[in-house]
C-alpha cells in the first residue's frame, strides 16, 4: 500500500471512531472517573512491587533501597509449618464462607422473592442489609459481651440451666463455627440483594406458563428460579476465589483479639504478616506475601474459569 493510500484506508475506521465518540460521549465521559479512580489506586500502586526484591529502609525509601533480590520470600517459607498452617487456615475459612455464604445468600433472596407484600420486603431488606455497614470491631464487643467466660450472657444462661460454664475464648475449634455464623450475619443480606436484584429480571412468562402446566411453588423455584440463578452463582464464586488467599484481617482481629490461644485456626496470612512482618516494620516482607496471595489467586481464578467453561460456556469470565 503506496503512502497516499493510507490516510484513505484509514480514514473510514477514523470516522467511525469520532461516530462512536459522538453517540456515546456522554457515557464515556460517565465512566470516566470510575476509568481515574481505577488507574489511581488500582495501577499505579502496582510499581510498589518492587519492594518485593528491595531491602526496604526509611533514609532510601521504595526506590532507594538496597536490592534483596528473593529474600524477602524467605521470611515467609523459611518456617514451613507456619506457613502451611496460615495457607490452611485462610483457605479453609474462606472456602466455608463462600459456601454457607452463598447457601443462605440465596435461599433469602428466594424467600424474598416469594414475599407479596410490598411493605414487609421493603422492611426485611433493610434490616437484613443493615449488619453489612456494622464494623468488626463493633461485632467483637457484642460477641464479647456474649461469650465472655465471667460475665458473658451465654454463660450466664448454662449456668442457670445446670451446665458448665465454656471458656469460649480457648478452643479454637469453636471459633471457626463463631467465624463462619458471623460472616453469615454480616454479609448474608448484601449477597441476598445481589441475588434478589437478579430474580426481578426474570421473564414472569416462565412462570405462568409453568403454572398453567400446574406446577407447584416448589417446582417452580427448583425448576426456574435455581436454574436462573446458577449463571450469576457461578460469576461471583469466581469472583471470590480470587481473594482466596486474601483473609480479612479486620475481621480476626475485631472478633478474636489475636488472642494466641486461637491461633491454629485462626492464624490467617494476613494475621501471620502482621504479627511478624508489620509490626517489626519489615514491609519487604509483607509485600512478598502479598504478591503470593495475588499470584496464587490469579492461578485459582484461571483453573475454576476452565472448570466453569466445561459446565457452562456463557458462564465464564473470559
Amino acid at each position: 500500500m503506496t503512502d497516499e493510500a493510507m490516510p484513505l484506508a484509514a480514514a473510514p475506521g477514523r470516522k467511525r471512531r469520532f461516530a462512536a465518540l459522538r453517540k456515546d460521549g456522554s457515557l464515556f465521559l460517565l465512566a470516566l472517573p470510575g476509568v481515574i479512580a481505577l488507574v489511581l489506586f488500582a495501577y499505579l500502586p502496582m510499581s510498589g512491587l518492587i519492594l518485593v526484591f528491595k531491602n526496604y529502609n526509611y533514609n532510601g525509601g521504595i526506590f532507594g533501597s538496597p536490592w534483596a533480590g528473593f529474600d524477602n520470600f524467605d521470611f515467609f517459607f523459611s518456617s514451613m509449618d507456619s506457613a502451611i498452617r496460615a495457607t490452611r487456615n485462610t483457605v479453609m475459612l474462606n472456602v466455608l464462607y463462600m459456601l454457607t455464604g452463598t447457601f443462605f445468600s440465596v435461599t433469602i433472596a428466594i424467600v424474598l422473592n416469594e414475599l407479596r407484600s410490598k411493605w414487609f420486603l421493603k422492611a426485611a431488606q433493610s434490616i437484613m442489609f443493615f449488619p453489612y455497614f456494622i464494623s468488626w470491631i463493633v461485632i467483637g464487643a457484642i460477641l464479647f459481651s456474649l461469650l465472655d467466660f465471667d460475665k458473658g450472657l451465654l454463660n450466664k444462661l448454662l449456668l442457670a440451666v445446670g451446665l458448665t460454664p465454656v471458656d469460649w475464648y480457648s478452643h479454637p475449634w469453636l471459633f471457626v463455627v463463631i467465624l463462619v455464623v458471623s460472616h453469615i450475619w454480616k454479609s448474608a443480606g448484601y449477597g441476598a440483594i445481589i441475588y434478589y436484584a437478579v430474580l426481578q429480571g426474570i421473564d414472569s412468562s416462565y412462570y405462568e406458563a409453568a403454572r398453567i402446566d400446574g406446577a407447584s411453588r416448589m417446582q417452580l423455584i427448583t425448576r426456574i428460579t435455581l436454574p436462573m440463578l446458577i449463571p450469576s452463582i457461578i460469576l461471583l464464586t469466581l469472583l471470590g476465589i480470587g481473594g482466596m488467599l486474601k483473609g480479612d484481617l479486620s475481621m480476626i482481629m475485631g472478633v478474636t483479639f489475636l488472642n494466641p490461644l486461637l491461633l491454629p485456626t485462626t492464624d490467617i496470612i494476613d494475621v501471620y504478616v502482621y504479627r511478624t512482618a508489620i509490626r517489626s516494620g519489615e514491609f519487604g516482607f509483607a509485600s512478598a506475601i502479598t504478591l503470593y496471595q495475588s499470584v496464587f489467586g490469579f492461578l485459582l481464578v484461571l483453573i475454576a474459569n476452565k472448570l466453569a467453561g466445561w459446565y457452562d460456556k456463557d458462564s465464564k469470565l473470559f
